[in-house]
């Protein structure tokens, strides 16, 4: 085991006394177990110690949404939406989350184990230490499990931390559309207690939208998820503002993904609670849309703003952390400290995580990325680039992009 990480060069974290980020320059991180001990303004020597070469340090990101747990890619979309077709238009005519649907369905359960496994091997390279994981594209008790087991199974003996999350209301199944009502008994009487039973789960997620699930819908399959214990993250608020932000918060969600479309109303219902706004710019980006999630508005009304992937087939190809970084600079217009903090320790809030991970603190899992930069800045700066030179996981180190 490690002893720590020496010879620093500029480091940051989140500062709970300060409750805001702090930045340092050089010294030692130093590690007992798998957690951070302290930290020291000496520097040490020998082979128990990474030597960072005055490269910057920071924690590992905290993705706390994406989905995985696909069976084939949706190039042929992409290439759709390129010549003018939009996400919807592209969904009502078979594609879209009912596509990847038919390919989970059809794949071995050992073979879409392997997929993430591989996936969560690139991940835990660019630099993300801790992530979430939903299944979704089963739509049926058998392939829901299916996705959630593979999940499980990919991620035993990863070095990635793993954490589930069950999306069996990602979208009705073409089999329910004239029955939906039928599906969603089947949700909250069969699947739910299924997969809390199994425990192959800690959160339950809704597609709470127009055209997906309803806000009464939404209430009445999350209700039935909180009844098995399981914490809840929403959907919301994605194409249409249908009161998803309000709802988040009325049952107590951990977050409320999406938001591009929030009301005034949701985010004072968010300003008012301590529902986490997980806002994903690259789903907006890769679809070509223009309209934005309101990060000022929302963080300006005090509302805890998360930065997460969205890494998926369909809406987002990509599980680059600085490149989302980048865009939350670009088009949401944070700063390059608001970004980091998005994406480490308001990541970790948006999991329940923020008392183990996404800082460099005393007691914090020693989850700890070393970069080939100088300077905080530069990570979102160099956009299109892996710039990881060395992650370190629980006080081991798992990945160098220099072996």
């Amino acid at each position: 085991m490690l002893k720590g990480i020496t010879n620093l060069g500029q480091w940051l974290t989140w500062n709970e006394k300060k409750q805001a980020m702090e930045i340092g320059e050089g010294g030692t991180l130093i590690f007992e177990a798998d957690q951070i001990a302290e930290y020291s303004n000496s520097v040490y020597s020998g082979n128990e110690w990474i030597d960072a070469q005055g490269r910057f340090v920071s924690p590992g990101f905290v993705d706390s949404h994406t989905h995985p747990a696909f069976a084939a890619t949706r190039e042929m979309e992409f290439e759709q939406r390129g010549q003018g077709k939009t996400y919807q238009e592209i969904a009502a005519a078979g594609g879209g989350i009912r596509s990847s649907v038919t390919a989970l369905r059809q794949i071995d359960e050992d073979k879409l184990t392997e997929l993430i496994r591989h996936r969560f091997d690139q991940i835990l390279a660019s630099g993300t230490t801790t992530l979430e994981a939903k299944s979704g594209y089963g739509l049926t008790l058998e392939s829901e499990l299916k996705s959630l087991r593979a999940i499980t199974k990919a991620a035993q003996g990863h070095s990635i931390d793993v954490h589930r999350t069950f999306l069996g209301a990602h979208e009705v199944p073409d089999e329910f559309r004239d029955g939906r009502e039928h599906y969603i008994q089947i949700l909250v009487d069969e699947m739910i207690p299924a997969v809390a039973n199994a425990k192959l789960a800690e959160f339950c997620d809704v597609f709470c939208e127009e055209g997906v699930y309803t806000i009464a819908e939404t209430r009445k399959i999350a209700r039935a998820a909180q009844s098995y214990g399981l914490k809840i993250k929403l959907h919301a608020d994605e194409f249409v503002s249908t009161g998803g932000a309000q709802l988040a918060v009325e049952i107590e969600a951990l977050s409320a993904d999406h938001l591009m479309a929030v009301s005034d109303a949701g985010i004072r219902a968010l300003a008012e609670s301590e529902v986490v706004a997980t806002l994903l710019p690259g789903t907006t980006f890769f679809l070509g849309q223009s309209q934005w999630a309101p990060a000022r508005k929302l963080m300006e009304a005090g509302v805890t703003v998360a930065l997460a992937s969205d890494f998926n087939p369909g809406s987002n190809m990509a599980f680059s952390m600085p490149f989302i970084m980048t865009l939350g600079i670009i088009y949401l217009h944070l700063t390059p400290l608001e970004v980091w903090q998005a994406v480490s320790i308001n990541g970790a809030k948006a999991l329940g995580l923020q008392s183990s991970v996404g800082a460099l603190r005393p007691g914090f899992r020693a989850d700890c990325v070393i970069w080939n930069c100088n300077n905080y800045r530069q990570v979102p700066y160099f956009y299109g680039i892996n710039q990881v030179h060395t992650v370190i996981k629980s006080g081991a180190r798992v990945s160098n992009q220099e072996e």
